[in-house]
């Protein structure tokens, strides 16, 4: 798996990591010895960067993925998690709370010191307490060992510059917007994050099922005229003989501008099938109709958190 450097960390990351939030059950039922395979077969495949998080399952996932790396040096993984949100509509980024979760997040992953912690989905609560009080704690912890590197995650492009422009971070992470569909990360973040030294992670290059053959989930929030252009896509890539799937993964793993794009599964043939597409090159003909078909639709997102912070 080729890797790059995250920002000015020197850390090399695989351009491919692998996304835990399937162990915490988030979109269907799954058996240990799934959760326990697909972490296997990640590692195998040179995912060597596993992100979590303890909303994901409200635990589950940080528990279960503990339980699969038991037996695996620690040399030989890097391990992503975050705090501030654990459960739908529960979010505490506080000072005291910071602390707390790197604790129980240690315990579950079975660890003395996690790779990088990031503040969970920020936009959903005033920016002002990211700054002032949440990355605060966590530099706290990362001068204390506990912790190596320190970001944060959310949607909406706003959130970026808002918390770089007055606070020290080491990489940030962004999702669902760097895809076929919508490449806002890259026109109006990346240059900027870059600029700073700041490590850009990408995460959800099939955009919540939208660029996948799978039917579309009842909570997918992007506009009918989207829906209808990824399913015109999907159309053509399967006419075409391939799926809008690997076309969406390969996409996202080609801007070398991003350090590394995280895609989850509890399935290990998914994973196994992900590995190959990173190690074949793009069919650039049918990227670019598919790209032609997604012009009309192109950057058309959604709202996410508070209104203020979008």
């Amino acid at each position: 798996m080729q890797t790059r450097i995250l920002g000015s960390t020197g850390l090399a990351v695989p351009i491919l990591s692998f996304g835990a939030s399937s162990l915490g059950q988030e979109f269907r039922r799954i058996t240990l010895d799934e959760a326990l395979a697909s972490v296997r077969t990640a590692l195998d495949c040179g995912l060597s960067l596993i992100d979590t998080s303890p909303f994901y399952g409200r635990g589950m996932s940080e528990v279960l993925l503990g339980m699969a790396l038991r037996e695996v040096p620690r040399r030989d993984y890097l391990l992503c998690t975050k705090l501030g949100r654990y459960d739908l509509g529960h979010f505490d980024f506080s000072a005291r709370r910071v602390a707390e979760s790197i604790d129980v997040s240690l315990h579950r992953l079975g660890t003395d010191y996690l790779d990088i912690v990031l503040c969970h989905d920020i936009e959903f609560v005033p920016l002002q307490q990211i700054v002032d009080e949440t990355l605060p704690a966590l530099q706290r912890a990362k001068d204390a060992g506990r912790v190596r590197f320190i970001g944060f995650s959310g949607y909406p492009q706003k959130i970026f510059r808002v918390i770089c422009d007055q606070s020290d971070v080491d990489c940030v992470l962004n999702y669902n917007q760097y895809t076929l569909q919508n490449t806002r990360f890259a026109e109006e973040t990346i240059p900027y994050l870059a600029a700073k030294g700041i490590g850009a992670m990408n995460a959800g290059p099939f955009s919540a099922r939208l660029l996948t053959d799978a039917p579309l989930p009842a909570w997918l929030k992007e506009p009918e005229s989207v829906k209808a252009a990824a399913r015109a896509a999907a159309d053509l890539c399967r006419r075409r003989g391939s799926s809008i799937a690997k076309l969406a993964l390969q996409f996202s793993l080609a801007n070398p501008a991003i350090a590394t794009t995280v895609a989850g599964s509890a399935n290990p043939a998914n994973i196994r099938g992900w590995a190959d597409w990173a190690a074949e090159p793009i069919d650039a003909t049918l990227l670019a109709e598919v790209q032609a078909i997604f012009k009309p639709v192109h950057d058309i997102g959604h709202l996410e958190g508070l209104p203020e912070n979008n």
